[in-house]
């Protein structure tokens, strides 16, 4: 396997220390720039004690900056930048010739004025979303190999798409029916210091936030309008739990009438049966965090109700592995024409 050179640019945060941690296993890999403004002229292990003694230890921080990234040779470049900041790295790499995986929200979706409306601000690039392809690889698996944009999907909506989006595309269910909520660990919000996020403001405890429309809505509607070909409103309601990592989301949709749950089961087979990466655990299985956390794997499982009509769709997943650094790997492995479990099994 030839070695692969590699950029992380904007490696401080949680999802960043996660892609360093994968990307030191990868055999595939040579990690020739990280980048931190505040970290600059540190050594990842420095910074980073866990690291000690490992490969790509010895690599320094450099500041944060489009021209030194492309002048040290990496050929793909990873953004793991809080929103609204990796426009300002994604041109410049790709014209300095480096295919760009961004984990942040910039570039997921296709409609600038849909940005707009859940960020509110204006898209600062709206020239590069026509060539964005969402960075979910169980279901854009071709566009990823092809592309030099990959737009890495969020990490509540893996949770929600991937069980959604065979039943959509199979017309089992009523999508004005959905109704979504999930719980997620504090690593979701970030390294970002604020009230909310603060230990005992978390532990013991459990709240709803981002309601009624959280950001992640415009991504899951959007995907989630394309299975079903037409458009597609739901309900979400994130939850803030006393856990450092972590998603379970659960969610409710009407079947129409004469589906029964072994429709549901079949679909489910069909996409996922051979899926490296998805754990399919059945009409009586169930999907907990304990069983996915530091694995890039998503379990789900499901059940129906009949007194409702309802099937009742549970998944499990790591929000900082597949719901972030582990699914943007899978992408990058995509890209390099190797086995998608390269690095992370």
């Amino acid at each position: 396997m030839n070695l692969v050179k590699v950029a992380v640019v904007g490696a401080s945060g949680y999802s960043g220390q996660e892609l360093i941690r994968i990307l030191m296993g990868h055999p595939g890999v040579d990690l020739v720039c990280v980048t931190s403004r505040q970290l600059a002229g540190k050594s990842i292990g420095e910074v980073y004690p866990r690291f000690q003694h490992q490969r790509f230890a010895d690599v320094k921080f450099t500041a944060s900056d489009a021209a030194a990234v492309v002048a040290s040779g990496a050929k793909v470049a990873f953004l793991a930048l809080p929103h609204g900041l990796a426009h300002e790295y994604a041109k410049p790499l790709i014209e300095g010739g480096l295919k760009v995986i961004d984990l942040s929200a910039d570039f997921r979706l296709k409609s600038a004025a849909v940005f707009e409306e859940f960020y509110g601000t204006p898209h600062p690039a709206p020239d590069l979303l026509p060539q964005s392809v969402y960075g979910l690889p169980e279901i854009y698996r071709d566009q990823i190999r092809a592309s030099n944009l990959i737009a890495s999907a969020g990490c509540y909506p893996t949770s929600i798409l991937l069980p959604l989006i065979p039943l959509l595309k199979a017309g089992l269910l009523d999508p004005a029916s959905i109704t979504v909520s999930s719980m997620s660990g504090v690593s979701g919000a970030g390294k970002k210091v604020a009230l909310d996020y603060l230990y005992c403001e978390c532990n013991e405890s459990a709240r709803a936030y981002g309601v009624p429309k959280h950001r992640h809505l415009s991504e899951i509607e959007q995907e989630l309008s394309n299975a079903a070909g037409t458009p597609v409103v739901i309900s979400f309601t994130p939850h803030l739990i006393p856990v450092n990592r972590g998603i379970v989301s659960t969610t409710y949709a009407s079947l129409k009438p004469g589906v029964g749950i072994e429709a549901v089961t079949a679909a489910l087979k069909a996409a996922y049966q051979s899926e490296p990466f998805v754990r399919l655990q059945g009409p009586t299985g169930g999907a907990d965090i304990k069983n996915v956390v530091f694995t890039n794997f998503i379990d789900i499982a499901w059940r129906h109700d009949p007194r409702t009509g309802r099937v009742v769709l549970m998944s499990a997943e790591d929000n900082l592995v597949k719901g972030a650094s582990g699914q943007a790997v899978q992408s990058f492995n995509l890209l390099c024409g190797w086995p998608e479990t390269e690095g992370l099994l």
